[in-house]
């Protein structure tokens, strides 16, 4: 018999604050985190905004800040996700045994040091040509070995991993913006079948730098909407011209039923359901009938053992992009057929921007938050309906509404697709 898996910890560093509460409340109120970008100087790009971590250099991460000085951003992030997420658990208090604790997470890669690298590329040109002796000298006098490292997506697993002593399963996935989801959902199958009894997991990415934004601009992903960046990002909407990049973390504990009770741990909510497909399309499209994405969200719906018209809530993937707003809806209207119209959905990433790897996990504590609270989220900046867009969006404001259970859809670039079913705790 396979173990239930509960959720006992949860934490966020988000573009709306850097905890649970504080970016719930902003959600809740509508409050977008979308501005200028000014961690790099992108007045020149197609894309001028972005949502931001604001006021990183305090980030807090429990330890000597001058051990974080040369981490990554994401690494940054991780680790003071993690350390929340462990502190709202309370299971740091307990006698854990190390080897049944675990950390999988979906990351994506560092930061580049662009500078250095632009340094490398002067230096070695002449005469029109690339001198790779002269390339490399550079690299191995200027480039720092740590901050190199830190371009490596699995660099947040290991710290996380090495902080809080955790010897069991250890794993990093990097599928896209399904990534922290699939990480979820697969740590759940390790303590469904056993092999854990506590994991942490979620995600961390940042992409908010200038290889980043002209790989987006490049695929025409990306919104330029820039002299209205609070209003940039707007899913479902007719108007709507890409999404936003944003950045952050975002963590939860999982345990299995039995390891929370013998703890008395609180517990924010139950796994209930996994689905993974994939589309077999094209690597930036999602399939045009949503193939995957219904499969996705049947499967997970199954997994969960329910009927669909016992969710409550869709916290929508809903990226502002032409393409995945209109196929969402479409696969939404395919699953949950005739309740379609009285199902709610939202996007969230209309407030806080699209996090890549970290998208699903936070999405996934947004669904938590609105059953522990019963207030559904909105979906801000739609002002113009799309006919192809044609479900309940939660538009502009939240809502009141019971909510005991609530699925997360998370669809990357590749065609992977991911979707999480969570529920009020039940005993």
């Amino acid at each position: 018999m396979k173990n239930r898996v509960v959720v006992t910890g949860l934490g966020l560093v988000n573009p709306l604050g850097l905890d649970v509460d504080p970016v719930w409340e902003r959600l809740k109120q509508g409050d977008s985190g979308v501005g200028y970008t000014t961690v790099f100087d992108a007045s020149r790009f197609p894309t001028k905004i972005s949502a931001e971590i604001k006021d990183f250099e305090n980030l807090p991460l429990g330890q000597d800040a001058g051990l974080w000085k040369r981490r990554a951003r994401h690494t940054c992030f991780a680790a003071s996700a993690a350390l929340k997420a462990m502190e709202s658990s309370g299971i740091q208090e307990q006698d854990l045994d190390p080897t049944r604790l675990g950390v999988y997470l979906g990351a994506g890669e560092g930061n580049q040091n662009f500078e250095a690298f632009s340094r490398m590329v002067a230096a070695g040109l002449a005469d029109g040509e690339l001198d790779l002796s002269r390339f490399a000298r550079v690299g191995l006098e200027t480039l720092d070995p740590i901050g190199e490292l830190e371009q490596e997506p699995n660099m947040p697993v290991g710290y996380v991993s090495s902080i809080f002593n955790a010897q069991g399963p250890q794993v990093n996935c990097l599928t896209a913006c399904a990534a922290s989801s699939q990480a979820i959902g697969e740590a759940t199958e390790i303590i469904r079948r056993g092999d854990a009894d506590v994991m942490i997991s979620g995600g961390a990415h940042s992409m908010i730098h200038p290889f980043g934004i002209t790989g987006f601009n490049l695929l025409t992903a990306l919104s330029t909407r820039n002299d209205e960046p609070t209003q940039a990002s707007r899913p479902f909407d007719l108007n709507r011209d890409g999404f936003v990049l944003g950045e952050g973390s975002g963590m939860v504990v999982l345990e299995s039923l039995d390891h929370a009770r013998g703890r008395g741990a609180h517990i924010f909510g139950e796994i209930l359901g996994y689905g993974a497909t994939a589309d077999a399309y094209r690597v930036t499209d999602i399939h045009p009938e949503g193939r995957g994405a219904i499969r996705c969200m049947r499967m997970a719906i199954a997994d969960a053992g329910i009927d669909p018209s016992q969710v409550d809530y869709v916290n929508a993937h809903g990226t502002s992009t032409t393409v995945n707003d209109r196929v969402e809806s479409l696969a939404c209207r395919e699953v949950f057929g005739e309740r379609a119209l009285e199902t709610p959905v939202s996007s969230t990433k209309s407030m806080m921007g699209h996090l890549i790897a970290a998208a699903g996990v936070t999405e996934l504590i947004v669904c938590l938050m609105s059953i522990r609270d019963n207030v559904l989220p909105p979906t801000i900046n739609y002002e113009t309906p799309d006919p192809e867009c044609n479900l309940d969006y939660i538009p502009n404001a939240s809502r009141e509404a019971s909510c005991n259970i609530a699925l997360n859809n998370s669809f990357g670039f590749g065609g992977q697709n991911i979707t999480l079913v969570v529920g009020r705790f039940r005993d």
